[in-house]
C-alpha cells in the first residue's frame, strides 16, 4: 500500500503529481454528482434534454416569430439548439462549480486531496448533459434534412473551449464562495443575465459590425459562434477576430482563475 506523508511544504511540490495520484477520487465525485442529479427523478437522464428544448421552444417564438431575427437559412429551431448545447453547460457548470465547495465541505474539512478535483468533477457532470442533449440535436437536424458538413469533425475544439471557459469560471466562483456566501445569489442572477447577452436566441451576426468585437469580449460567444460554425452548413460564418480575443479571454480566465483557487485553497477547510 502506498504511503503518503503530509508535511509542510511538500503538497505545494507536488500538487499537480496528487492531482492524477487521485484520479479515482475525481471519478467517484464525477458519478456520485451523476447519480445525485437524477436519482428519485421521474425522467432521469431526460432532464438533461428537457431543459434546453423547453428553451428552445420559447427562444425560437420570441427571437424567430416574434422578433423575425434572421438565421441565414437554418431552420431556425436547430440554430437556437446549436446555441442552447453550449450555453446550457456552460450556465450549469459553473453554477455548479461555485456551489461544489460548500456543498462538500465535510469532505474538505476532514481529509486531504487536491481541492481541484472538486470543481473539475461538477465539470465534468455537466459534460454529460451535452452529450446527452447533443442526441436530441441530431435528431432534430433529421426531422429538418439538415445533414452537418465535414467541418463537424472540428467540434470537439470548441467543446474543449467552452469547458475551459466553464472550468476557468467556476474556479473562481467556487474559491469566491468559500470566503463570501454571497455569492450563491450573484452566480446564479449572473448566469441568467449572461443568457440575454449571449447569442443563444439569435446568431451574432445580428450584432451592428462596430460593436463586434466588443461583443466577443463575453468567453462563451467564441464557443457559441464555434459550435454552429462546425455544426451547420450554412448561415453560420465565423467572425475571427472576435473568435480569437474570446479564446484569449478564456485562457486568461482560466489561467487566473487555477492561479487565485490555489492561492486560496489552503486556508478552504478553515473557512468553510
Amino acid at each position: 500500500m502506498q504511503e503518503i506523508v503530509i508535511e509542510a511544504g511538500r503538497t505545494e511540490a507536488r500538487y499537480w503529481r496528487d492531482l492524477w495520484e487521485y484520479r479515482e477520487l475525481f471519478y467517484f465525485l464525477t458519478w456520485r454528482d451523476i447519480l445525485v442529479r437524477y436519482k428519485q427523478t421521474v425522467v432521469g437522464t431526460l432532464w438533461a434534454v428537457i431543459r434546453p428544448l423547453v428553451t428552445m421552444v420559447v427562444l425560437t417564438l420570441v427571437f424567430g416569430k416574434l422578433a423575425n431575427m434572421p438565421s441565414g437559412g437554418v431552420p431556425y429551431p436547430i440554430l437556437v439548439f446549436c446555441g442552447m448545447l453550449p450555453w446550457q453547460f456552460f450556465s450549469t457548470a459553473v453554477t455548479d462549480c461555485g456551489n461544489s465547495l460548500v456543498m462538500n465541505s465535510q469532505l474538505i474539512s476532514k481529509v486531504y486531496f487536491p481541492r481541484m478535483a472538486v470543481p473539475a468533477s461538477s465539470v465534468m457532470t455537466s459534460l454529460v448533459d451535452l452529450f446527452v442533449a447533443g442526441g436530441l440535436l441530431a435528431l432534430l437536424m433529421a426531422w429538418y434534412q439538415y445533414p452537418p458538413g465535414p467541418r463537424l469533425l472540428l467540434l470537439p475544439v470548441f467543446i474543449l473551449i467552452a469547458f475551459a471557459a466553464a472550468f476557468g469560471i467556476g474556479l473562481w466562483t467556487s474559491a469566491l464562495m468559500v470566503r463570501y456566501r454571497d455569492f450563491r445569489f450573484i452566480v446564479p442572477f449572473a448566469v441568467q443575465f449572461g443568457l440575454y447577452i449571449s447569442p443563444v436566441g439569435f446568431a451574432s451576426s445580428v450584432v451592428p459590425e462596430k460593436w463586434r468585437l466588443l461583443y466577443s469580449a463575453n468567453p462563451i460567444v467564441g464557443a457559441i459562434d464555434g459550435f454552429r460554425w462546425a455544426i451547420l452548413t450554412g448561415g453560420a460564418d465565423m467572425y475571427w477576430p472576435g473568435f480569437l480575443l474570446s479564446l484569449v479571454i478564456v485562457l486568461f480566465v482560466l489561467v487566473t482563475g487555477i492561479a487565485y483557487f490555489r492561492s486560496t485553497e489552503r486556508t478552504f477547510a478553515d473557512e468553510i
